[in-house]
Protein backbone atom coordinates (compact mmCIF):
# COMPACT_ATOMS: atom_id res chain seq x y z
CA UNK A 1 0.00 0.00 0.00
CA UNK A 2 1.49 3.30 -0.73
CA UNK A 3 2.00 5.80 1.65
CA UNK A 4 -0.36 8.84 2.24
CA UNK A 5 0.54 12.04 0.90
CA UNK A 6 0.14 15.21 3.18
CA UNK A 7 -3.05 17.00 3.49
CA UNK A 8 -3.26 19.66 0.85
CA UNK A 9 -0.02 18.77 -1.23
CA UNK A 10 -0.07 18.06 -4.92
CA UNK A 11 2.17 14.72 -5.59
CA UNK A 12 4.92 14.77 -7.58
CA UNK A 13 6.25 12.00 -10.27
CA UNK A 14 9.06 12.46 -7.63
CA UNK A 15 7.00 10.97 -4.91
CA UNK A 16 5.50 8.33 -7.80
CA UNK A 17 9.89 7.18 -8.19
CA UNK A 18 10.25 6.74 -4.84
CA UNK A 19 7.06 4.37 -3.88
CA UNK A 20 7.74 2.53 -6.95
CA UNK A 21 11.00 1.75 -6.09
CA UNK A 22 12.18 3.08 -9.49
CA UNK A 23 14.09 6.33 -10.58
CA UNK A 24 12.70 9.40 -11.65
CA UNK A 25 13.68 9.24 -14.71
CA UNK A 26 11.84 5.92 -15.38
CA UNK A 27 8.45 6.86 -13.95
CA UNK A 28 8.99 9.69 -16.65
CA UNK A 29 9.23 7.39 -19.69
CA UNK A 30 6.67 5.90 -18.66
CA UNK A 31 4.04 8.97 -18.47
CA UNK A 32 5.10 9.49 -22.16
CA UNK A 33 4.87 6.29 -23.35
CA UNK A 34 8.26 5.78 -23.99
CA UNK A 35 10.12 2.53 -24.13
CA UNK A 36 12.65 1.68 -21.52
CA UNK A 37 10.63 0.04 -18.85
CA UNK A 38 9.09 -3.79 -18.89
CA UNK A 39 5.02 -3.81 -18.66
CA UNK A 40 5.66 -4.88 -15.02
CA UNK A 41 7.12 -1.78 -13.76
CA UNK A 42 4.22 0.45 -15.98
CA UNK A 43 1.48 -1.56 -14.34
CA UNK A 44 2.88 -0.81 -10.87
CA UNK A 45 3.88 2.75 -11.60
CA UNK A 46 0.33 3.34 -12.65
CA UNK A 47 -0.94 1.83 -9.65
CA UNK A 48 1.46 3.79 -7.24
CA UNK A 49 -0.03 7.03 -9.17
CA UNK A 50 -3.60 6.23 -8.75
CA UNK A 51 -3.44 5.18 -5.06
CA UNK A 52 -1.44 8.39 -4.14
CA UNK A 53 -3.67 10.85 -6.37
CA UNK A 54 -0.57 11.83 -9.04
CA UNK A 55 -1.84 13.39 -12.49
CA UNK A 56 0.61 14.84 -14.72
CA UNK A 57 0.56 18.14 -15.83
CA UNK A 58 -2.18 19.41 -18.18
CA UNK A 59 0.85 20.66 -20.40
CA UNK A 60 2.97 17.35 -20.01
CA UNK A 61 -0.46 15.41 -21.33
CA UNK A 62 -0.53 17.85 -24.23
CA UNK A 63 3.29 17.58 -25.36
CA UNK A 64 3.15 13.68 -24.43
CA UNK A 65 2.49 12.50 -28.20
CA UNK A 66 5.41 15.53 -29.52
CA UNK A 67 9.21 16.21 -29.35
CA UNK A 68 10.69 18.92 -27.75
CA UNK A 69 13.60 19.52 -29.33
CA UNK A 70 15.63 20.41 -26.15
CA UNK A 71 18.63 19.21 -24.17
CA UNK A 72 19.01 19.40 -20.82
CA UNK A 73 22.79 20.80 -19.79
CA UNK A 74 24.08 20.50 -16.36
CA UNK A 75 27.33 22.53 -15.16
CA UNK A 76 29.14 24.29 -12.27
CA UNK A 77 27.58 27.51 -12.20
CA UNK A 78 31.44 28.47 -11.07
CA UNK A 79 33.19 27.09 -13.50
CA UNK A 80 34.49 29.39 -16.03
CA UNK A 81 35.24 26.68 -18.36
CA UNK A 82 31.77 25.66 -18.10
CA UNK A 83 30.72 28.98 -19.34
CA UNK A 84 32.97 27.99 -22.60
CA UNK A 85 31.33 24.95 -22.91
CA UNK A 86 27.65 26.36 -23.10
CA UNK A 87 28.53 29.15 -25.55
CA UNK A 88 29.53 26.30 -27.77
CA UNK A 89 26.86 23.96 -26.88
CA UNK A 90 24.41 26.34 -27.94
CA UNK A 91 25.68 27.43 -31.43
CA UNK A 92 25.27 23.45 -32.34
CA UNK A 93 21.79 22.91 -30.87
CA UNK A 94 20.70 26.06 -32.76
CA UNK A 95 22.58 24.69 -35.70
CA UNK A 96 20.40 21.58 -35.24
CA UNK A 97 17.34 23.00 -34.16
CA UNK A 98 17.47 22.50 -30.49
CA UNK A 99 17.07 24.16 -27.83
CA UNK A 100 18.96 23.85 -24.69
CA UNK A 101 17.73 24.06 -20.91
CA UNK A 102 20.29 24.70 -18.47
CA UNK A 103 20.44 23.75 -14.84
CA UNK A 104 23.17 24.34 -12.30
CA UNK A 105 24.77 22.61 -8.96
CA UNK A 106 25.92 25.15 -6.03
CA UNK A 107 26.59 23.61 -2.46
CA UNK A 108 22.89 23.38 -1.62
CA UNK A 109 22.02 21.81 -4.76
CA UNK A 110 23.02 18.62 -5.89
CA UNK A 111 23.28 16.71 -9.06
CA UNK A 112 20.51 14.22 -8.56
CA UNK A 113 18.16 17.55 -7.74
CA UNK A 114 19.94 19.56 -10.88
CA UNK A 115 19.18 16.02 -13.14
CA UNK A 116 15.32 15.89 -12.23
CA UNK A 117 14.76 19.38 -12.90
CA UNK A 118 16.03 18.99 -16.96
CA UNK A 119 13.72 15.39 -16.86
CA UNK A 120 10.80 17.63 -15.61
CA UNK A 121 11.38 20.21 -18.28
CA UNK A 122 10.87 16.96 -20.37
CA UNK A 123 14.47 16.94 -22.12
CA UNK A 124 15.08 14.92 -24.97
CA UNK A 125 18.98 14.11 -24.03
CA UNK A 126 21.72 14.90 -21.23
CA UNK A 127 24.96 16.87 -21.32
CA UNK A 128 26.49 16.82 -18.11
CA UNK A 129 29.49 18.91 -17.93
CA UNK A 130 32.08 16.97 -15.53
CA UNK A 131 29.53 14.75 -13.42
CA UNK A 132 30.65 13.65 -9.91
CA UNK A 133 27.52 11.71 -9.28
CA UNK A 134 28.24 7.88 -8.72
CA UNK A 135 29.10 5.38 -11.66
CA UNK A 136 26.07 3.24 -10.80
CA UNK A 137 23.86 6.64 -10.71
CA UNK A 138 25.09 7.55 -14.02
CA UNK A 139 24.31 3.75 -15.39
CA UNK A 140 21.74 3.40 -14.69
CA UNK A 141 20.72 7.39 -15.89
CA UNK A 142 22.15 6.48 -18.90
CA UNK A 143 19.86 3.33 -19.25
CA UNK A 144 16.94 5.27 -18.99
CA UNK A 145 17.79 8.16 -21.12
CA UNK A 146 20.25 9.42 -23.78
CA UNK A 147 22.97 10.76 -21.71
CA UNK A 148 26.47 12.37 -22.84
CA UNK A 149 29.66 13.16 -20.58
CA UNK A 150 32.16 15.71 -20.91
CA UNK A 151 35.24 15.05 -19.58
CA UNK A 152 33.99 12.24 -17.11
CA UNK A 153 34.43 8.35 -18.10
CA UNK A 154 32.25 5.99 -17.21
CA UNK A 155 33.32 2.53 -18.05
CA UNK A 156 30.90 0.03 -19.05
CA UNK A 157 27.76 2.35 -19.40
CA UNK A 158 25.64 3.29 -22.02
CA UNK A 159 26.32 6.89 -22.67
CA UNK A 160 29.00 8.72 -24.56
CA UNK A 161 31.96 10.53 -23.09
CA UNK A 162 33.58 13.43 -25.15
CA UNK A 163 37.19 14.22 -23.36
CA UNK A 164 40.44 15.39 -23.92
CA UNK A 165 43.15 13.10 -23.48
CA UNK A 166 44.23 13.73 -19.91
CA UNK A 167 47.51 11.80 -20.52
CA UNK A 168 48.86 13.93 -23.07
CA UNK A 169 48.08 17.27 -21.90
CA UNK A 170 49.73 16.82 -18.43
CA UNK A 171 52.66 15.07 -20.57
CA UNK A 172 52.85 18.21 -22.59
CA UNK A 173 53.16 20.51 -19.44
CA UNK A 174 55.86 18.32 -17.95
CA UNK A 175 57.98 17.64 -20.67
CA UNK A 176 57.93 21.93 -21.26
CA UNK A 177 58.96 22.36 -17.56
CA UNK A 178 61.27 19.77 -18.01
CA UNK A 179 62.67 21.04 -20.70
CA UNK A 180 62.69 24.75 -19.02
CA UNK A 181 65.47 23.52 -16.54
CA UNK A 182 62.66 22.33 -13.53
CA UNK A 183 63.20 19.81 -11.60
CA UNK A 184 61.25 20.18 -8.10
CA UNK A 185 57.63 20.63 -10.33
CA UNK A 186 54.58 19.91 -7.82
CA UNK A 187 50.90 18.73 -8.48
CA UNK A 188 48.06 19.39 -7.35
CA UNK A 189 45.49 17.25 -7.95
CA UNK A 190 41.94 17.76 -8.86
CA UNK A 191 40.48 14.96 -6.14
CA UNK A 192 37.33 13.29 -7.19
CA UNK A 193 36.81 15.75 -10.37
CA UNK A 194 36.51 14.03 -13.69
CA UNK A 195 39.81 13.79 -15.15
CA UNK A 196 41.96 14.44 -12.36
CA UNK A 197 43.05 10.46 -11.16
CA UNK A 198 44.26 10.16 -14.98
CA UNK A 199 45.86 13.91 -14.81
CA UNK A 200 47.83 12.53 -11.68
CA UNK A 201 48.88 9.02 -13.02
CA UNK A 202 50.69 11.10 -16.17
CA UNK A 203 52.16 13.62 -14.12
CA UNK A 204 53.74 10.52 -11.96
CA UNK A 205 54.40 8.90 -15.38
CA UNK A 206 56.15 11.62 -16.92
CA UNK A 207 58.70 12.82 -14.23
CA UNK A 208 59.73 8.97 -13.81
CA UNK A 209 60.48 9.10 -17.43
CA UNK A 210 62.44 12.38 -17.16
CA UNK A 211 64.43 10.51 -14.14
CA UNK A 212 62.53 12.39 -11.58
CA UNK A 213 60.50 10.47 -9.44
CA UNK A 214 62.28 11.28 -6.27
CA UNK A 215 61.41 15.27 -6.97
CA UNK A 216 57.85 14.35 -7.48
CA UNK A 217 55.17 15.27 -5.02
CA UNK A 218 51.54 15.26 -5.41
CA UNK A 219 49.26 17.74 -3.06
CA UNK A 220 45.67 16.73 -2.19
CA UNK A 221 43.42 19.55 -3.95
CA UNK A 222 40.36 20.03 -6.53
CA UNK A 223 38.85 21.66 -8.47
CA UNK A 224 38.79 24.97 -6.72
CA UNK A 225 40.38 28.46 -5.82
CA UNK A 226 40.11 27.61 -2.22
CA UNK A 227 42.31 24.30 -3.26
CA UNK A 228 44.78 26.49 -5.07
CA UNK A 229 44.98 28.69 -1.60
CA UNK A 230 45.91 25.64 0.44
CA UNK A 231 48.54 24.41 -1.65
CA UNK A 232 50.48 27.67 -1.46
CA UNK A 233 49.65 27.50 2.41
CA UNK A 234 51.28 24.46 2.34
CA UNK A 235 54.20 25.11 0.11
CA UNK A 236 55.03 28.66 1.86
CA UNK A 237 55.23 26.93 5.65
CA UNK A 238 58.12 25.00 4.12
CA UNK A 239 61.85 25.36 3.91
CA UNK A 240 61.97 25.53 0.35
CA UNK A 241 59.41 26.12 -2.47
CA UNK A 242 59.21 23.98 -5.55
CA UNK A 243 60.30 25.04 -8.98
CA UNK A 244 56.94 25.05 -10.78
CA UNK A 245 53.70 23.63 -10.02
CA UNK A 246 51.05 22.38 -12.65
CA UNK A 247 48.08 22.54 -10.90
CA UNK A 248 44.71 20.42 -10.92
CA UNK A 249 42.77 23.34 -13.13
CA UNK A 250 42.59 26.90 -13.98
CA UNK A 251 40.40 27.68 -11.01
CA UNK A 252 42.91 25.46 -8.85
CA UNK A 253 46.08 27.63 -10.61
CA UNK A 254 44.22 30.87 -10.13
CA UNK A 255 43.83 30.51 -6.45
CA UNK A 256 47.87 29.46 -5.89
CA UNK A 257 48.84 32.88 -8.02
CA UNK A 258 46.66 34.84 -5.94
CA UNK A 259 47.80 33.57 -2.89
CA UNK A 260 51.78 33.47 -3.94
CA UNK A 261 51.22 37.44 -5.18
CA UNK A 262 49.83 37.64 -1.66
CA UNK A 263 52.90 36.50 -0.14
CA UNK A 264 55.24 38.33 -1.67
CA UNK A 265 56.65 35.34 -4.30
CA UNK A 266 57.07 36.81 -7.86
CA UNK A 267 56.01 34.35 -10.60
CA UNK A 268 57.37 32.66 -12.85
CA UNK A 269 60.94 34.23 -11.47
CA UNK A 270 60.77 32.06 -8.22
CA UNK A 271 57.85 29.50 -8.79
CA UNK A 272 56.23 28.48 -12.44
CA UNK A 273 52.65 28.02 -12.39
CA UNK A 274 50.97 25.62 -15.15
CA UNK A 275 46.86 25.06 -15.20
CA UNK A 276 44.60 22.66 -17.03
CA UNK A 277 41.05 24.09 -18.91
CA UNK A 278 42.76 27.04 -21.00
CA UNK A 279 39.22 28.90 -19.79
CA UNK A 280 38.60 32.71 -20.87
CA UNK A 281 40.05 33.37 -17.61
CA UNK A 282 43.23 32.24 -18.53
CA UNK A 283 43.76 34.26 -21.25
CA UNK A 284 43.31 37.62 -19.71
CA UNK A 285 46.40 39.70 -20.37
CA UNK A 286 46.78 40.95 -16.12
CA UNK A 287 46.99 36.80 -15.51
CA UNK A 288 48.56 34.94 -18.52
CA UNK A 289 48.24 31.39 -17.29
CA UNK A 290 50.55 28.93 -18.76
CA UNK A 291 48.02 25.90 -19.10
CA UNK A 292 47.08 23.08 -21.14
CA UNK A 293 44.23 24.02 -23.83
CA UNK A 294 40.98 21.84 -24.07
CA UNK A 295 38.86 22.89 -27.24
CA UNK A 296 35.76 24.17 -25.55
CA UNK A 297 34.18 24.98 -28.83
CA UNK A 298 35.06 21.30 -30.15
CA UNK A 299 34.39 19.36 -27.20
CA UNK A 300 30.70 21.16 -26.90
CA UNK A 301 29.83 20.51 -30.92
CA UNK A 302 30.94 16.99 -30.70
CA UNK A 303 28.68 16.64 -27.07
CA UNK A 304 25.86 18.46 -28.89
CA UNK A 305 25.89 16.21 -32.13
CA UNK A 306 26.06 12.52 -30.03
CA UNK A 307 23.52 13.81 -27.65
CA UNK A 308 21.48 14.21 -31.08
CA UNK A 309 22.34 11.11 -32.50
CA UNK A 310 21.21 9.78 -29.50
CA UNK A 311 17.38 10.78 -29.45
CA UNK A 312 17.51 9.28 -32.27
CA UNK A 313 19.49 5.82 -31.48
CA UNK A 314 19.04 5.62 -28.33
CA UNK A 315 20.17 1.84 -28.29
CA UNK A 316 23.53 2.36 -29.59
CA UNK A 317 26.47 1.02 -27.63
CA UNK A 318 28.56 3.95 -25.25
CA UNK A 319 31.04 5.70 -27.24
CA UNK A 320 33.97 7.84 -26.38
CA UNK A 321 35.43 10.86 -27.94
CA UNK A 322 38.67 12.39 -27.59
CA UNK A 323 40.16 15.21 -28.66
CA UNK A 324 44.03 16.45 -28.52
CA UNK A 325 44.84 19.44 -26.17
CA UNK A 326 47.72 21.73 -26.40
CA UNK A 327 49.52 23.49 -24.21
CA UNK A 328 49.62 26.84 -24.19
CA UNK A 329 52.86 28.86 -23.10
CA UNK A 330 52.19 32.17 -21.56
CA UNK A 331 53.84 34.53 -18.59
CA UNK A 332 52.98 32.71 -15.57
CA UNK A 333 56.02 30.28 -16.27
CA UNK A 334 59.92 29.97 -17.81
CA UNK A 335 62.96 28.97 -16.72
CA UNK A 336 63.63 28.56 -13.38
CA UNK A 337 65.85 30.95 -11.47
Amino acid sequence: MAEQQRPGRRPTMSDVAKQAGVSRALVSLIFRNAPGASEQTRERVFEVAREIGYRPDTAARTLASSRTKTLGVLLTIRNPFHADLVEACYAEADRLGFDIVLSTTVPTRDEERAIDALLGHRCEALILFGPKASAAYLTQLGREYPVVSISRRVPDAPLDVVHTAEAKGVRQAVDYLVGEGHRDIIHIDGGTGPGSAERKRAYRAAMRKHGLADHGRVIPGNHTEDSGVHAAEVLLAEDALPTAVLAANDRCALGLLGALHKAGVKVPQEVSVVGYDDSRVAMLSHIGLTTVHQNADELGRLAVRAAVERTETPAMPGRELVLDPELRVRGTSGPPR
